[in-house]
């Protein structure tokens, strides 16, 4: 039989706990990993990887519709909506292998089932009515993070009304989408099936898009998408959906007004629910904050000993690299080791994959005046940057937020052509202390649309060169 005694148990696989799980065996710890589903949890399966997948392809069939702005001859332009799934999946699958490589690489004993905790440092895994395997550990981590959050009325079917999930794996194409949500799921799916041809209309309670968003990132992306085609209903809500047999009318209600709308699919994209449901936290001792997560301290500890929690079990942001690192700093506390840092809440990226992109971190413009900072604010288009219009990618804007008394970088916030892959260089710059100076005197390469963030820093300081 396999050894049932480990230092460190993980339950879940996702990228905090297989991060984590790694992280252990690394630091000497003799490790166990129980999942239930998916080596690399809903991210790697259906989530992060297999979204970027499917929109890779949209990102694609946009450019090779604009083929004569570069030149280019390209007639019977079409698409094949199984192929675009089928890479998506293979992809997903090809890296869920991957971590299971690692794992084995790294000595993490894994075991398929259903984790539950028993207190007294112990879990009972649970497999498809197998008999029950009970395991010891010093430390058990749950990194069991979050599913899809459902409301009355709006209860996804699988058919005519999806999640995430079904979004990831449509049958057909849509002639019509209702998107109720515009968070970084809801739009990067609204872009994705916007660029097939859909007809898509987001609908959403705040006052604007990707209300995480600077306000004016925000909206610059939404006149942008709406060019595209996307329609934007804002300060309104679904009220309930209707079921045809093959539509969906859905009755939404704004400032009094209700407006009917039949469309032929709708995806649910209102945010995340912690999978804290029949994991034992009661029987345990483990408690949940107000709003429903694992309450822990600033490195991952509930208020069992031997018990902790990460990723988006234990509170938002509900992003993966926020799991990995949390993972990474709960294993290295437990292994005490020195200079180990609470998570920095200012230092986590924010990404959304939809055309044209979006990325931040830190505070925006509102949040900073309303934390009491006055504040230089620095803009840069991309219409003025060269790189950008040779790649025939003009329509972003890079701002950048700064502790006037200071110089402090308080917050960076994007919109266009690959700034999920720039916003990195002032993450660098934050987790620093990087003041206006350094940045300035930094050179930054020609030419490439990193420049653009130079160049918003130097105009927070009335400084820029190209405006």
């Amino acid at each position: 039989m396999a050894d049932t005694n480990f230092d460190v148990i993980m339950i879940g696989a996702g990228p905090g706990g297989y991060v984590g799980a790694i992280r252990a065996s690394q630091l000497g710890f003799r490790t166990a990993l129980v999942e239930a589903k998916h080596l690399g949890g809903i991210c790697l399966n259906w989530g992060c990887i297999p979204t970027k997948a499917m929109l890779r392809s949209a990102e694609m069939y946009r450019n090779i519709k604009h083929a004569e702005d570069f030149g280019l001859s390209v007639s019977n332009i079409g698409f094949d909506l199984q192929k675009i799934v089928v890479r998506s999946r293979s992809i997903a699958n090809k890296l869920s292998g991957g971590v299971a490589h690692l794992l084995k690489k790294n000595r993490v004993t894994v075991f398929d089932g259903y984790g539950t905790l028993l207190g007294e440092s112990k879990v009972n895994v649970e497999n498809n009515g197998k008999e029950p395997v009970v395991l010891s550990g010093k430390h058990i981590v749950l990194a069991t993070g979050s599913r899809p959050r459902t409301f009355p009325g709006l209860e996804p079917d699988g058919n005519l009304v999806w999640t995430s999930r079904e979004a990831l794996a449509p049958k057909v194409m849509p002639s019509s989408l209702l998107v109720i949500g515009s968070g970084a799921i809801g739009i990067e799916f609204a872009s994705f099936f916007n660029a097939f041809g859909s007809e898509v209309t987001v609908v959403e309670m705040m006052d604007q898009i990707m209300p995480a968003e600077d306000m004016e990132i925000a909206a610059f992306a939404q006149k942008a998408m709406e060019k595209q085609g996307i329609r934007f209903i804002l300060g309104a809500k679904v009220l309930n959906l209707q079921r045809e047999e093959d539509s969906v009318t859905a009755a939404i209600e704004k400032k009094g007004n209700l407006e009917n709308i039949t469309v032929s699919r709708a995806i649910t994209a209102v945010g995340v629910v912690p999978n804290c449901e029949n994991l034992g936290l009661e029987a345990a001792g483990v408690t949940l904050d107000e709003c429903g997560y694992i309450l822990t301290d600033p490195f991952g500890c509930s208020i069992v000993n031997g018990v902790y929690a990460i990723g988006d079990v234990a509170g938002g942001p509900c992003l993966a690299h926020k799991a990995s690192h949390e993972a990474i700093m709960c294993i290295e506390r437990i292994a005490g080791l020195k200079d180990v840092h609470p998570l920095d809440r200012s230092l986590i990226p924010n990404c959304t994959y939809c055309s044209p992109q979006v990325a931040s971190i830190g505070l925006t413009e509102a949040q900073a005046t309303a934390a009491g900072y006055s504040v230089n604010v620095g803009r840069f288009s991309a219409r003025g940057n060269g790189k950008a219009i040779a790649l025939g990618e003009p329509e972003g804007m890079i701002k950048t937020v700064f502790n006037e008394r200071t110089g402090e970088l308080l917050g960076a916030h994007m919109v266009g052509a690959e700034v999920t892959e720039l916003i990195q260089g002032f993450a660098i710059a934050k987790s620093l202390e990087t003041t206006e100076t350094e940045l300035m005197n930094t050179i930054f390469p020609h030419p490439t649309l990193s420049e653009m963030m130079h160049e918003s820093v130097l105009d927070a300081y009335r400084r820029a060169i190209h405006l």
